[in-house]
C-alpha cells in the first residue's frame, strides 16, 4: 500500500500571484481538439513541450518520441497526455533521475511540470517518499493528475513557468528550462569534482617562442653569475694567465 503525500504548507511565492507577463512560446495555448489545428501548431506545441519538458540542453535528435507525436498528431493524445509520455519515457528517466538523487528529481519534475519552484523542504520530502513508494512513473502520474496541474494547464496547456516578473532577465531569475539538470554539487561530488591540488613549488609557465635555445647568449648569464658569487665568496678561478710553468719543469744542471 503506497503512503499518502505529506501535507505541506504552501509558502508565499511568486507562483502564487496573478501573472503579468505577456504571451510567448513559453506559455503556448492549445485547441480543444488537436486533430483540427494545422500541422505548423502541432509542431509549435510538441517544440513546446520538448523545450519545457526535457530543457534546451536535451533537445536532440535521439531523444525524441515519435510514438507520442504521431499519437498527437492524429488526436488519439491530449497535451497533457503528451506532456506525460515524455515526463516517463526511458529518456527522461535516464537523464534526469539516474544521474541524481531524489530530492533533485522532486525539484525538477515540480519545475518542469507544475511550473514553479518548490515551496519548501517538507515538500520535496513529501514528494521523495512518492517516488519510494511509487515508482518514477506513479510520481509523474500523479503530478499530471494533481489539482495543481489541471487548474493551471488543463488538458489543452503545454506547461509553463508561473511567475509574476515582466521580465525574468531584469529579475535576475533564471528559467526552468535553461538550467542544467544533471551537474549540481551532488553529482559533481560523485565524480570527484572540485579537485584541488596543492603544490608546494610555483612554476612559472615559458611558451615555447619564449624559451632560450641552445646556442643562445643568454644562456651564458648563469654562467657569469656563478663566476661573480665565487669572486665575492674569496675564490680563485684558473686560468691560463696566472699557472708558473716552468716551476712544474724540472731542472737538470748540464754537466
Amino acid at each position: 500500500m503506497p503512503i499518502p503525500l505529506l501535507n505541506y504548507a504552501p509558502t508565499c511565492q511568486n507562483q502564487r500571484v496573478d501573472g503579468y507577463e505577456v504571451g510567448s512560446e513559453e506559455r503556448m495555448q492549445m485547441g480543444a481538439d488537436t486533430s483540427m489545428t494545422t500541422a505548423s501548431d502541432v509542431d509549435a506545441i510538441i517544440w513546446a513541450a520538448y523545450r519545457q519538458v526535457f530543457g534546451e540542453h536535451q533537445i536532440l535528435k535521439s531523444n525524441r518520441q515519435p510514438f507520442l507525436e504521431s499519437q498527437l498528431r492524429f488526436g488519439q493524445l491530449t497535451v497533457r497526455e503528451f506532456v506525460r509520455g515524455l515526463a516517463s519515457s526511458d529518456v527522461f528517466r535516464r537523464l534526469n533521475h539516474e544521474p541524481n538523487t531524489n530530492y533533485r528529481f522532486v525539484e525538477i519534475c515540480v519545475q518542469r511540470l507544475l511550473g514553479r519552484d518548490i515551496y519548501n523542504e517538507r515538500e520535496k520530502i513529501a514528494w521523495s517518499i512518492v517516488i519510494v513508494s511509487k515508482g518514477v512513473r506513479g510520481f509523474i502520474d500523479d503530478l499530471v493528475d494533481s489539482e495543481e496541474y489541471l487548474a493551471n494547464f488543463g488538458e489543452d496547456y503545454v506547461p509553463f513557468q508561473r511567475r509574476r516578473v515582466l521580465n525574468q532577465r531584469d529579475s535576475g531569475e533564471t528559467p526552468f528550462n535553461l538550467k542544467t539538470p544533471r551537474y549540481e554539487a551532488y553529482h559533481r561530488q560523485q565524480l570527484g569534482f572540485p579537485q584541488i591540488v596543492w603544490q608546494s613549488t610555483v612554476r612559472r609557465f615559458i611558451p615555447q617562442e619564449k624559451q632560450v635555445r641552445n646556442g643562445d647568449p643568454r644562456q651564458f648569464l648563469g654562467v657569469a653569475r656563478g663566476l661573480a658569487s665565487a669572486k665575492r665568496e674569496g675564490k680563485t678561478s684558473v686560468s691560463a694567465m696566472n699557472v708558473d710553468f716552468l716551476s712544474k719543469v724540472p731542472y737538470r744542471k748540464a754537466s
